[in-house]
């Protein structure tokens, strides 16, 4: 989930109640397979506070990588694309895939369960799971390794190469541009984006979308210890596991100068969030949603004059 902060508006009735709608679509024709796992679910959890929820997370950035690779040739029709994932990135990247008529191979992390092996391999992926390893660092090397000696087998394969290739802003950078109009034309001008940063391409693109439909955007990131992205990486955090929200190695599609803020969030804080998201809004989350949602409410709590959603 990706959460925007703003003041309360001088409206009353529906708006602040906790209300879902369908985000607004990106501007690109929305395929024929994948409608609903594209377009978010905008909840308007309190006044001040809005989430956008993803069924899943990065559909819209591979599927808009997908496109754009096979429009500039990059990619050909009945191609195989490969890159490395944790988990997320690999069904998305695997849904796109399907839609587009491509063959996908992933090299994944040990973290991968039963339960997304299984969906991969229904939608036609060829997964090879890396054996645990002694790091998320040693696994994430190992992954990459792997991905290298494939492309030295089957040099026309395509590298999406997710933390890197910029071609993965373009998906977001759509909706969140939707999304910013339908803001302003509800009187709004400023938000607060509250986002993990991750491999860069989701918290960039919205905040660069939001921007372009004239909104003051104000990008406030998530990091956990134990992340390279800005500089935590010696600060250990056992118990909270960072791929989605942080990285071990450095990505280039995370540019750094568009987050105003940074907030390092501990395995217990994002805990306590993921609960209490659960318990006061009935939406089931994971840790990195848990982590925006705490932040969000604080800085709800303390935005200062001239900051947030107006």
């Amino acid at each position: 989930m990706q959460w925007a902060c703003h003041e309360p508006s001088t409206r009353s009735g529906a708006e602040h109640e906790h209300t879902t709608s369908r985000a607004a679509p990106s501007s690109g024709d929305p395929g024929p397979c994948l409608p609903g796992r594209g377009a978010p679910d905008l909840i308007r959890l309190q006044p001040g506070l809005l989430a956008l929820r993803f069924e899943v997370m990065k559909v819209l950035s591979a599927r808009g990588a997908v496109r754009r690779l096979l429009r500039e040739g990059r990619i050909a029709p009945g191609g195989t694309v490969v890159d490395s994932s944790s988990g997320i990135y690999a069904l998305a990247l695997a849904l796109a895939c399907h839609e587009a008529g491509l063959r996908c191979v992933v090299v994944g992390s040990t973290t991968i369960d039963e339960t997304l092996r299984l969906q991969l391999g229904m939608l036609g992926v060829r997964l090879e799971q890396m054996p645990p390893s002694r790091s998320l660092r040693a696994d994430q090397d190992r992954r990459v390794a792997r991905v290298r000696e494939l492309l030295d087998e089957h040099p026309d394969w395509h590298w999406m190469r997710q933390c890197h290739d910029a071609v993965h802003y373009r998906g977001y950078q759509d909706l969140a541009r939707d999304l910013g109009l339908r803001l302003r034309r509800e009187g709004r001008e400023a938000v607060e984006l509250v986002a993990p940063v991750g491999s860069g391409a989701s918290s960039g693109a919205l905040a660069l979308g939001l921007a372009a439909s004239g909104l003051d955007v104000h990008l406030t990131g998530l990091q956990p210890f134990g992340s390279v992205t800005f500089g935590s990486q010696d600060t250990e955090d056992p118990d909270m596991l960072i791929a989605g929200i942080g990285s071990s190695v450095e990505v280039r599609n995370v540019r750094h100068g568009l987050h105003r803020e940074i907030h390092w969030v501990s395995a217990k804080v994002a805990r306590a969030g993921a609960v209490s998201l659960c318990r006061d809004h009935s939406l089931f989350a994971g840790l990195s949603s848990g982590a925006a949602y705490a932040v969000a409410c604080e800085a709800l709590r303390g935005t200062p004059a001239g900051r947030g959603l107006r």
